[in-house]
This record gives structure tokens, C-alpha cells and sequence, in this order.
């Protein structure tokens, strides 16, 4: 007899599908989440969206305010350079300090969700396209497995944090790359340096990997891209 698995409360169901609508644009950047409004959306009651937005407040995707409410945080190239240089500091330590520290069981956690990672990109298409939730899960499982062999707490939530606020970024600029998406899978080549205990190539790797979609978002946003979703997206 099979056993099924426990339904997620509803708090946590009206978070994912909240953040989902967020992180792919469904929900616009700085647009207002009235409470009724997103009762009719969702079906949901005000309560579990009540606590879904305290909790998106606290990821730094949504914006309290006691006189207008909640709404969508904005997005903006100088949001993103801040969150990229934090992650050039905070990623590059803890990667140096799980190769420093290097033992089985990180390389086993690295390679696994290295391989569920490559699995879910296998199945997408070359070119412009929109990234989902379940490649967003392996992304993240895999960046952090790697960081993962850091001592401290603190650090690597600070990552995961970063990590997430640079997730509306990502989306954006993969639904808006004007090229196929290159064939050098960037991430093999930063697990086998770490795997092979070489921090140097590691951390120049890794630095140019979190570049990238800096440089990605400053063409787009030359060619006059803005962050608010068209009806032709």
C-alpha cells in the first residue's frame, strides 16, 4: 500500500504560487497586491495570502507598507549590480572554504544535484526562453550543494538569500536573450574544479558564471527591454 504525502499547508501553497508569479512576471514589478484582488486569482482567504506576503517580505520580493499595503518589489539594474557584487564576496568565500575543507559527503551532494540539474537542462530548448520553477529548484540545489561545505550558518543563508533575490533576474533575462544559450555548460566545468580542489580556477569561474547575467541584463536593457511584462512576452 502506497503512502501519500502529506498536502503542504496553505500558507505554504499561497507562498510557491505567489513567488512563482512573482519570479516569472505574471506579477509585475512594483505592481500592487490587493488582498482581494489576489483572493479572486488565487481562491484563496485573506488569512494564508496575508502570511504568504509576510513571508515573500522577508525574501525581499514583496514590499510592506502600512498605508498602501503590499506590492511587488521593483526591479531595477542597480537592485541587481548590489545583489551581484554581495554574491562575488559572500558565494566566492564559502565555494574557497568547501574546497578547503573538502570531504565525501559535499562532493557527493555536489555531484547529485550536479546530475539533477543536468537532467532538468536536457530538456529545454536552445534560445529565448522561460525558465521554470523546476529548473530554479536544481539551479539553486546545485549552487548551494557547492557552498555547502562552509562552517558558518550565517554565511550560507546570507548565500541562499542572495540567491534567491537574484532569481527575478535570471528569469528575465533568459525570457529576453536574443541568442541560443551556449553549449559550455559553465556549471560542469566549476564542479570539477572544486571537485578537484583547485580554488583558483574555482573562483574565476564561479565569478564569471555569476557575471554573466550582469552582463546579459545590461544588453537587454540597452536594447530598451524594461522590466514590466509586455502582453507580447
Amino acid at each position: 500500500m502506497s503512502i501519500l504525502a502529506p498536502t503542504p499547508p496553505l500558507v505554504e501553497i499561497a507562498v510557491e504560487r505567489l513567488r512563482e508569479d512573482i519570479l516569472s512576471g505574471e506579477l509585475a514589478p512594483g505592481g500592487k497586491l490587493k488582498i482581494d484582488a489576489l483572493q479572486t486569482r488565487y481562491g484563496y482567504s485573506s488569512s494564508p495570502l496575508r502570511e504568504a506576503l509576510n513571508r515573500l517580505t522577508r525574501e525581499r520580493l514583496v514590499i510592506a507598507d502600512q498605508r498602501r499595503g503590499f506590492r511587488v518589489a521593483p526591479m531595477s539594474f542597480e537592485d541587481f549590480t548590489d545583489i551581484t557584487r554581495l554574491r562575488l564576496l559572500l558565494d566566492v568565500q564559502a565555494l574557497e572554504q568547501s574546497i578547503d575543507l573538502h570531504d565525501d559527503e559535499w562532493e557527493v551532494r555536489s555531484v547529485a544535484a550536479f546530475y539533477r540539474l543536468q537532467q532538468v537542462e536536457s530538456r529545454l530548448p536552445d534560445g529565448p526562453l522561460v525558465l521554470n520553477s523546476e529548473w530554479s529548484l536544481r539551479h539553486k540545489e546545485f549552487h548551494i550543494a557547492l557552498l555547502s561545505g562552509a562552517t558558518s550558518p550565517r554565511l550560507l543563508d546570507l548565500c541562499s538569500s542572495l540567491f534567491d533575490q537574484a532569481e527575478r533576474y535570471r528569469r528575465f533575462t533568459a525570457r529576453h536573450r536574443p541568442t541560443a544559450r551556449a553549449k559550455a555548460n559553465e556549471h560542469q566545468a566549476i564542479l570539477d574544479a572544486a571537485v578537484a580542489q583547485n580554488p583558483a580556477d574555482a573562483r574565476s569561474l564561479l565569478t564569471a558564471h555569476i557575471l554573466r547575467t550582469q552582463n546579459n541584463l545590461t544588453l537587454i536593457l540597452q536594447q530598451g527591454v524594461t522590466f514590466i511584462k509586455s502582453h507580447t512576452d
